[in-house]
């Protein structure tokens, strides 16, 4: 039984001889529907050829040359390295963010250890941390627990862009604070989104 309120549906024999026969007549055939797909495949593919792959920097950092992945929306910087089982000696990423603030990372399911190097709006060193690996989530540990139990490694001062790099790497560097790394700074604001 149909609910007093709800609308009557209109079927093919509900509806007036003149609509059905109409609407049997603009059916595309089987053979157009063929070569409407044949003439957007070609429109299909080349979006996802062109579909963009993650972004890299080249910085130099202690006078080397450092191939970065550069993350500058709220998604790829909130992902980080997560999940990530290695990174190449000579790279590492590259966080852009809108502007200067106080800014924390932490090693949320990072399955490497990472050196963190924080960075003003104008290059200079603000913060370094050897983050080593934390303990996996566990089984029975809640998300908040989790959470709770990662160290958090500070700024300390407003940064705008942010390193990672391989373990080792702030040491072999000889990297302090206050050390000013050469940075465009516009150029890499307009990797924003």
């Amino acid at each position: 039984m149909r609910h007093p309120t709800s609308p009557r549906i209109a079927t093919p024999s509900s509806r007036p001889a003149a609509t059905r026969t109409a609407a049997r007549s603009i059916r595309p055939s089987p053979r157009a529907l063929a070569v409407l797909c044949l003439c957007l495949l070609p429109a299909l593919a080349a979006c996802d050829a062109t579909a963009p792959g993650p972004a890299f920097e080249t910085i130099r950092i202690g006078g080397q040359p450092w191939r970065l992945e550069v993350v500058a929306d709220d998604a790829a910087r909130t992902r980080g390295l997560s999940g990530r089982s290695e990174l190449p000696a000579d790279g590492g990423m590259l966080f852009v963010f809108p502007d200067a603030q106080l800014r924390s990372f932490w090693m949320y399911d990072c399955l490497i250890p990472i050196d963190l190097i924080f960075l003003d709006r104008l290059g200079a060193i603000t913060a370094l941390h050897e983050m080593p690996i934390e303990l996996p989530r566990g089984e029975s540990e809640t998300e908040l627990a989790y959470e709770s139990r990662l160290p958090r490694y500070s700024s300390r001062l407003p940064a705008q862009f942010a390193i990672e790099l391989p373990a080792g790497s702030i040491r072999a560097l000889g990297l302090r604070p206050n050390t000013r790394i050469e940075i465009d700074a516009d150029r890499l604001k307009r990797h924003l989104r």
